[in-house]
């Protein structure tokens, strides 16, 4: 019997609970020779929170409309199962989740969740409380400081979260899963524990963008001019007049002291017998360079799905007007990281409180959402094929009495 028969025989065999198997036909394979061992997080978190979050003004501003927008949601918990939902505003969750620790509020700790996931495609939130009862804190974890150790059933073993040389290990319930950090990520197709970061599709434009810049900067403390090249002709025909090694030194000193930087732009050069400036570099309409620039800009705004007009591109004319851009910033960005957290939450966060709850964000609180809520309350108002009830179902909200007669 070979290794992986041995080791789904193993796990399925500690797996039961009655006569149920809860076991994967190719968890097997994702550990079978990496079981028990940590995997990583890709060393590249760092240099794309640098270059991108940090250093480029598109990226800063995409993570910062999807995490800010997101996080002023607030959050809804309803008891109760779908159509008789009955909603719990003074419950021990919600004001966890508006005062999650000491150090942050609701919102703050939420765009921290948000940012983290759009910089890696990693975000994990720590439940902190006495061993057997509801979380009293909540805190995010940096992802390039947590490692998984992979365990048997396609699984993790444990999570392991290091600082400074010191670390401390998370582990999981082989039965029910449950971990004391929730760990949410986006799909990533050549990795089975770790998300794709959305920067990673757009590195090469944020490296355009970055050097553009740079380009551009350059340009700027050289008197905002291309480089050339200073010729020197020498009197003797024959060539044998030519500057020596400590003129040719002493020459560009002189030039990168007095002519170049931007407090120089516009002095003339003086030039001295058998010296000439000739032009070397392309010229910026030459290169292009504003178009490429604005090209890299929209294509990092595509990867997080932000229309372009949001992040100061000029000439982006995709939406008609500001109005219809949030709601797609709303639709293609927000919701859909909004539903993916919600879930994650109902499955980790919300049976810890209590049987037959639920949360939800709070839509009716987006204002960008308005215009088309009104597009449907009229619809509704004017459907009077419709009763009361199937309206107010429609909208979400609860039946009431007499409310099923046309």
């Amino acid at each position: 019997m070979g290794f992986a028969e041995k080791f789904t025989k193993l796990w399925n065999k500690e797996s039961v609970i009655g006569k149920e198997k809860k076991a994967s036909a190719s968890a097997p394979l994702l550990v079978q020779f990496g079981a028990n061992q940590p995997r990583f997080t890709p060393r590249r978190y760092d240099s794309l929170a640098e270059e991108g979050y940090q250093k480029n003004v598109i990226v800063h501003r995409c993570i910062k409309l999807i995490a800010q927008n997101a996080a002023s949601v607030p959050w809804t918990l309803y008891q109760g199962h779908a159509g008789h939902k009955t909603p719990l505003f003074d419950h021990p969750l919600i004001k966890l989740l508006k005062q999650p620790n000491p150090m942050q509020g609701g919102t703050e700790m939420f765009e921290a969740l948000y940012g983290f996931y759009l910089i890696s495609g990693n975000t994990y939130l720590e439940g902190v409380g006495p061993d057997g009862s509801t979380p009293q804190e909540l805190w995010t974890l940096r992802p390039d400081r947590m490692s998984i150790i992979a365990g048997a059933g396609g699984v993790p073993q444990k999570y392991r979260y290091s600082v400074a040389g010191k670390h401390i290990d998370y582990s999981v319930d082989r039965l029910t899963g449950h971990v004391q950090v929730l760990h949410i990520k986006s799909f990533h197709p050549l990795d089975d524990w770790y998300g794709m970061s959305p920067l990673e599709a757009a590195a090469y434009s944020i490296d355009q963008h970055n050097e553009a810049a740079k380009w551009n900067t350059s340009l700027l403390q050289n008197s905002g001019r291309p480089s050339g090249a200073l010729v020197y002709t020498p009197s003797n025909t024959n060539g044998v007049d030519s500057l020596t090694d400590e003129q040719r030194q002493n020459l560009k000193a002189e030039l990168e002291d007095h002519y170049t930087g931007g407090s120089n732009a516009g002095r003339p050069l003086v030039l001295e017998g058998g010296l000439d400036w000739r032009e070397m570099s392309l010229s910026p309409k030459d290169m292009d360079w504003t178009a490429a620039k604005e090209m890299s800009a929209k294509e990092i705004a595509l990867a997080y799905h932000i229309p372009s007009q949001l992040v100061g591109i000029d000439g982006s004319l995709t939406y008609s007007n500001f109005e219809q851009a949030r709601l797609a910033l709303y639709d293609d960005a927000v919701l859909p990281l909004l539903e993916h957290v919600k879930d994650e939450l109902n499955n980790w966060l919300v049976p810890i409180f209590g049987d037959n709850l639920s949360l939800d964000y709070d839509r009716d609180a987006i204002e960008a959402l308005a215009p088309r809520r009104e597009k449907i309350w009229s619809r509704l108002t004017s459907a009077d094929f419709m009763t009361v009830n199937e309206k107010r179902k429609a909208v979400g909200l609860a039946p009431i009495d007499g409310g099923d007669i046309l």
